[in-house]
């Protein structure tokens, strides 16, 4: 398998912080010491022809693409080494874009929602707040979450911003060293938070930090996901800025090493993926993802290739490399070959005997065909397939996660033809999957005694709403990512411009209701910031391509297993 590794430099490195210091010691750190840029940094932009393809033409396909891509990963078998450091997107700051799109109307107004819930402490940007809506109760959406600031970061890094996004991976790798309890029970020391929020206190004209590592959160659940999407920050940020001093400090290494000791640590695992609470990711409350939900495995699968990018070849990073590589080839072959659905597999597992007892078997996690659900049979097109949701001993959750299947498609969990078989999915099943508003979060919606049985008779989960069904436009910055990398830009544009004849008018809400997404959520929150900055990231990506280097990686063909099955490709 092919790595990346760099050169390893000391410069900006700054003194060891160990897990028992105290709170003040971290805040009193003068971060202003690391620099912004890497010397001779060379900022040369050289465009493929396939950048160009997609730039410099109409926003369809380009000559060498049609609309179900022949080769889909010709499109961006160069992507990554196109990206420029450091680069500002255009139209954005400037009346015209300098590719000749007018900028929407609605991209100002973003902009100036989304630097309205900058948090600062002591004087430095260090987060975006969930929501800055004054109309609703508080609760803890005027925190600064992990997974809700990286549409942020990433909107701040295309803009050519990068300060607060280091801010924000330095505050929170410093959180990460605090010792965390929930009740007389020690949670693992890679753990980062769930959230964190600046307590100012008046008198003493003070600041400090009050992180949630779940001990506040509904369920009392850790957060898996903030420590996957933290190294993927911090790869998109060594991405566009070219700066890798950040990434070679030792104190990310070792958060690195930390996040990663969590999820390689060996145990009763016969599977390579990662046996999860409900509630330890964006569908954070019960809603039967537990066990090994596809959002979690994809994540894993894109934190450990990025972490394959940014370890040193020192002693301790060559040990994790190793053990990277040997968990990245089992995963991928575990998610492709037992996650993967189409119609051929389908028709395979609804002919599947049971009670097998040998090696040999064919149904190997002893899945029951009667238990298939019958809204399936009728979802699947001929053309198109996607990873299910969960997959374990006697289960198979067959709805559709739309977060982990983009996901699996920029960390090239995803095989080409996986990937562009969920795209053909997503246009085969429009209605059902974006409907009057982009996104699902999940297809079809848990109702009646399942509901009950499933959620604990969740009033927030009710059919068709929040994470049982609900439309996010959050996802949009995913879609589209998926979509250019897959070479079918226009599945994006159509998306974007659903959301745009609603999205600002009914005042950035976090999420939609009904079975097609046409009312604003029950409980949502008004000028959700994640629901702006995703649309951001996503007119961003669409109008410059190149930004894509930053979220994706290219598909390292050792790990492609033989794929015997496959109706849809």
């Amino acid at each position: 398998m092919s790595t990346l590794s760099v050169d390893v430099t000391q410069n900006g490195s700054i003194s060891n912080v160990d897990s028992s210091c105290s709170m003040a010691e971290i805040e009193e750190y003068d971060f202003s010491r690391l620099p912004d840029r890497p010397k001779n940094l060379n900022m040369e932009r050289q465009r493929s022809f396939d950048e160009r393809s997609l730039i410099d033409m109409p926003l369809g396909l380009s000559p060498h693409l049609s609309s179900r891509a022949e080769n889909p990963s010709r499109v961006i078998d160069q992507f990554d080494s196109i990206f420029t450091p450091g680069r500002m997107s255009g139209g954005f700051n400037t009346p015209r874009s300098q590719f000749g799109f007018e900028p929407h109307p609605m991209i100002s107004e973003a902009w100036d929602s989304l630097r309205r819930t900058l948090v600062y402490f002591r004087g430095q940007p260090v987060g975006t707040i969930a929501a800055l809506d004054s109309s609703e109760e508080k609760l803890n959406y005027d925190q600064v979450f992990v997974r809700d600031f990286v549409p942020s970061a990433l909107a701040f890094l295309m803009n050519g911003e990068p300060e607060i996004v280091k801010n924000f991976i330095l505050k929170t790798l410093r959180l990460q060293s605090w010792e965390k309890k929930i009740d007389r029970f020690q949670l693992g020391e890679g753990v980062m938070p769930a959230s964190f929020k600046v307590l100012h206190d008046p008198v003493r004209n003070t600041e400090t930090l009050m992180a949630d590592f779940g001990e506040s959160a509904i369920g009392r659940v850790a957060p898996v996901d903030s420590g996957f999407w933290w190294i993927f920050l911090l790869r998109a940020y060594t991405k566009s800025t070219g700066d890798s001093s950040l990434a070679e400090m030792p104190e990310c290494q070792k958060g690195m090493r930390l996040i990663l000791s969590l999820c390689l640590s060996e145990g009763f695992d016969t599977f390579p993926t990662l046996l999860c609470a409900d509630g330890c990711c964006m569908i954070d409350r019960r809603m039967g993802v537990y066990g090994y939900p596809i959002e979690i495995q994809a994540l894993f699968f894109l934190a450990l290739r990025c972490a394959l990018t940014l370890l040193k070849q020192d002693a301790e990073g060559k040990e994790f490399v190793d053990r990277i590589v040997k968990r990245l080839h089992a995963l991928s072959y575990h998610m492709r070959s037992y996650f993967w659905l189409d119609l051929k597999q389908l028709n395979d597992i609804y002919r599947y005997k049971t009670e097998e007892y040998s090696h040999t078997a064919v149904n190997k996690f002893n899945v029951i065909p009667d238990s298939l659900p019958e809204w399936v049979f009728d979802f699947m097109p001929t053309h198109g397939g996607y990873f299910i949701g969960n997959v374990g001993p006697s289960k198979m959750d067959f709805r559709w996660f739309c977060l982990g299947n983009c996901i699996a498609i920029l960390a090239s969990l995803a095989t080409p033809e996986q990937s562009t078989a969920i795209m053909d999915l997503i246009e085969s099943r429009w209605e059902e999957l974006v409907g009057e508003m982009p996104l699902k979060v999940c297809y079809p919606a848990i109702e009646s005694h399942e509901w009950r049985i499933v959620t604990g008779c969740d009033p927030k989960n009710t059919r068709w709403s929040y994470h049982n069904g609900g439309s996010w436009p959050v996802l949009l910055w995913l879609l589209t990512a998926a979509c250019i990398k897959t070479g079918r830009p226009q599945i994006a544009r159509r998306a974007i411009e659903l959301a745009e004849t609603r999205l600002s008018k009914d005042s950035w809400p976090e999420y939609y209701d009904g079975k097609v997404g046409r009312y604003i959520g029950k409980q949502a929150r008004k000028f959700q910031t994640w629901s702006i900055a995703g649309y951001l990231v996503a007119k961003m990506m669409l109008e410059d391509p190149s930004h894509l280097g930053m979220v994706a990686l290219e598909e390292d063909k050792q790990m492609r297993p033989a794929m015997k099955r496959s109706a849809s490709f």
